[in-house]
C-alpha cells in the first residue's frame, strides 16, 4: 500500500488518540466567534499506519511524543524545515526491520569489489535516466551518454557520472549551473531531493540497513551517505518534475510548488519490468540492495523513467 505524505505549512496542533493522528488547527480553536460545531468538524484524523512521511514546516507546529512515537513505529520519515521553509532535519526509527542486526553485519563486511560493482549499477542507471529524461523534454541528442551507460567501470573509475552531468545540466535547462545556492530552479530541485532523501532513507531502515554507511559516499558529516547513494538513479524523476513546473514559470517555493514537489512519493516509475508508485519502488531497490549484501543478488533493482 502507497503510504501517505502529510505536509504541515500552517500552526497546528498534533495528537494522538486510538492509533489516530488527530489535527487541530489553533486558529479555530482560538475563535470564540465561531460555533462549536464547526470546530468540531475542522479536526481532522488520520490512521497513523497509513502515512508515509510527514513535513513539519511552521514554528508554530505542536506535535506530542506519543505521535512521534507511533510513527517511528510504523516507519514514518519525519521532516522538519527551516525558517527559509527548506528541509534541515530527518527523524527515522532505530530499529526498522526484525533481523536488523544480521543485516547490519552482511552490510558492514561488504567487500570493496562487490561495493564497486554495486556503485558502477548505480551510476548506469542513473546517466541512463537521465538519457530518458533529457530525450523526453528536449528531444536532446544522447547517443554519448547510452555510450557513457556502457562505459562505466567497476567504482566508476573514469567518473563518468561527473561527466554526464555537465551534459545534462548544460542541455536540460537554459544557461542553468546546478549549484545548491544558485539561481531557480536549483531551489526547487533542493526540496526535491530532500523529500527523495526522506523517502529513501525510509526505505533503507525498512529493509534493516544503515543510512549512513555508503557503497560509495563516505562524508564522516554525513549520516544519510547510503541513502545518498541509492537515490542517485531516482534524481532524474525529480528533475523531470521540475523541469514541467520551470516551463510553466514557476521559480518559487510556495504553497502550489511544494505541494507538487509533495507528489514525488506518488510519481509513476517501472521497475522489474511493472509501473509503480515511486515510494514502493524505493522498497523494492533497498529490499534487493539488501540481497546484493547478503550474496542472494548481484544486481540491484533499480527503476527506469517511464
Amino acid at each position: 500500500m502507497i503510504k501517505r505524505t502529510l505536509y504541515f505549512g500552517n500552526p497546528a496542533y498534533l495528537s494522538l488518540r486510538n492509533e489516530q493522528l488527530i489535527i487541530k488547527l489553533p486558529e479555530v480553536e482560538k475563535n470564540s466567534e465561531l460555533p462549536e460545531v464547526f470546530k468540531k468538524e475542522a479536526i481532522k484524523q488520520v490512521p497513523i499506519e497509513d502515512i508515509g512521511v510527514v513535513v513539519l514546516d511552521h514554528a508554530q507546529i505542536t506535535i506530542t511524543q506519543a505521535v512521534l512515537e507511533f510513527l517511528l513505529e510504523n516507519n514514518c520519515a519525519v521532516i522538519t524545515c527551516d525558517s527559509n521553509h527548506m528541509p534541515v532535519g530527518l527523524l527515522l526509527p532505530l530499529c526498522g526491520n526484525s533481523t536488523q542486526n544480521e543485516r547490519f553485519r552482511d552490510q558492514i563486511s561488504a567487500s570493496v569489489p562487490l561495493q564497486k560493482q554495486l556503485w558502477q549499477q548505480t551510476i548506469q542507471a542513473k546517466i541512463w535516466n537521465q538519457a530518458l529524461v533529457l530525450q523526453r523534454c528536449r528531444q536532446s541528442t544522447v547517443t554519448n551518454m547510452h555510450r557513457w551507460v556502457n562505459d562505466v567501470k567497476s567504482g566508476d573509475s573514469d567518473n563518468l557520472e561527473a561527466r554526464a552531468a555537465v551534459y545534462y545540466w548544460a542541455n536540460l535547462f537554459d544557461h542553468f549551473k546546478r549549484d545548491r545556492e544558485g539561481e531557480p530552479p536549483n531551489n526547487l530541485l533542493n526540496y526535491g531531493y530532500a523529500i527523495l532523501r526522506a523517502i529513501v532513507a525510509r526505505a533503507l531502515v525498512s529493509s534493516g540497513l544503515l543510512p549512513t554507511l555508503g557503497i560509495h559516499h563516505h562524508n564522516r558529516y554525513n549520516a544519510y551517505c547510503l541513502a545518498d547513494d541509492i537515490m542517485e538513479p531516482y534524481r532524474p524523476f525529480v528533475d523531470e518534475l521540475v523541469y514541467e513546473l520551470y516551463l510553466e514559470g514557476v521559480t518559487q517555493l510556495d504553497k502550489a510548488s511544494k505541494q507538487r514537489l509533495l507528489s514525488i512519493p506518488v510519481l509513476d516509475v517501472i521497475i522489474n519490468g511493472q509501473r509503480s508508485p515511486l515510494m514502493i519502488a524505493v522498497g523494492q531497490t533497498t529490499a534487493s540492495l539488501y540481497k546484493c549484501y547478503s550474496g542472494e543478488l548481484r544486481k540491484i533493482a533499480y527503476p527506469k523513467v517511464d
